[in-house]
């Protein structure tokens, strides 16, 4: 078992990491001074059933209300949210009580947003349970659902009194949902530590098999890039930014599929972060000896880097739109988070779209 301590202004809270630790779970709660009588306990509909029945064995003398949700892109909205709060109001939680969410980031950013707005503040545990939850959304606050305008335009920033990552709900994962949250693992040592890069490129094949220590080590350390931005940063203003990179594109090409599945989040993301370091490269922000390497590490792993096999020239315009909605934008121009080199980014550069519309036509039609 690891545990990284989270301190932000308005909350310190630990994230355990480990191998089953589900069968500790009133352990880890006592230890780390998390006490309830009453939770509702939000149940992702792909977690398997063994998990759920074990945690829920675990509660037993507790009063439980459970609520099973289908976590998709479609469902992250405002209409899943008002569910969740008329069962809270109507069972008559108070603030004392607690709100659980098992599964993945979809599922935890649902959860933590019900959470933060439920009379102003309920306690919220997250136990995510894919690769993706574990390294990136469980930790640092951030809540959101989507809109028609764009994904997590609706949010706050909230962060929870504890987070439990058990690998062992890893192993149920097709590999689809593994290469998911490699993204944001991917992310995170392209952002800040070229070190934690080479020993991802080092390592990948075993990585990508969960292999152990590797699994636990990537875990751990992606987990501490974020510690380190969120700490510094929690609401956003300058460097928290940075784990931004890839997104801008990544969020648009979401949105324009209408979060249908035809590319889930992590996919959009690599997309996007491969996008962000053709689109330095090409402008002159990277040099070429670290573009390979990126590219070489895309394709020792097969991942996404053809914007054609999603989308056409016809579509250019409409990622535009959805890229313009940015959240870090603030005028007419669109600003990208851009990879100087390995390890280190510069914050926020802006673009006219012409200029992200003519890289756009280079992918496209050549």
């Amino acid at each position: 078992m690891s545990k990284l301590k989270i301190k932000t202004k308005n909350q310190s809270y630990n994230v355990i990491i480990g191998n089953n630790l589900i069968k500790d779970l009133l352990k880890i709660l006592k230890n780390n001074s998390v006490n309830f009588s009453k939770c509702l306990l939000i149940i992702d509909k792909k977690v398997p059933k063994n998990f759920s029945k074990k945690i829920l064995f675990l509660l037993r003398r507790k009063k439980i209300i459970t609520f099973y949700f289908n976590s998709k892109e479609i469902n992250k909205n405002q209409k899943t949210i008002n569910t969740l709060l008329d069962i809270l109001l109507k069972n008559n939680f108070h603030r004392t009580d607690c709100l659980i969410s098992l599964g993945g980031g979809i599922t935890g950013d649902v959860s933590s947003f019900a959470a933060s707005i439920f009379k102003r503040g309920i306690k919220f545990i997250n136990i995510p349970t894919t690769l993706l939850a574990q390294v990136d959304s469980s930790i640092g606050g951030k809540t959101a659902i989507n809109s028609k305008y764009g994904k997590n335009l609706i949010g706050t920033f909230y962060q929870p009194n504890l987070v439990i990552s058990d690998t062992n709900f890893l192993k149920s994962l097709p590999r689809r949902e593994i290469i998911c949250g490699y993204a944001e693992i991917l992310k995170h040592s392209l952002i800040m530590n070229k070190k934690f890069f080479i020993y991802l490129d080092n390592n990948s094949q075993k990585i990508m098999k969960l292999k152990e220590p590797f699994l636990k080590k990537i875990i751990y350390e992606s987990c501490l890039i974020k510690k380190k931005i969120v700490e510094k940063d929690e609401k956003e203003k300058n460097i928290r930014k940075i784990l931004n990179f890839g997104h801008t594109f990544g969020h648009a090409f979401e949105a324009l599929t209408k979060y249908s599945g035809k590319i889930n989040h992590g996919e959009a993301v690599l997309l996007g972060i491969f996008c962000a370091t053709k689109f330095a490269y090409q402008n002159k922000f990277l040099i070429k000896n670290d573009y390979e390497k990126i590219l070489n590490h895309y394709k020792k792993l097969n991942l996404q880097i053809k914007l054609k096999q999603f989308f056409s020239p016809k579509n250019i315009e409409k990622i535009l739109s959805f890229m313009k909605k940015d959240k870090k934008n603030k005028n007419n121009k669109i600003n990208l988070v851009l990879l100087k080199k390995i390890g280190d980014t510069n914050y926020i550069c802006q673009f006219k779209k012409s200029q992200i519309r003519n890289f756009f036509y280079k992918q496209l039609i050549n």
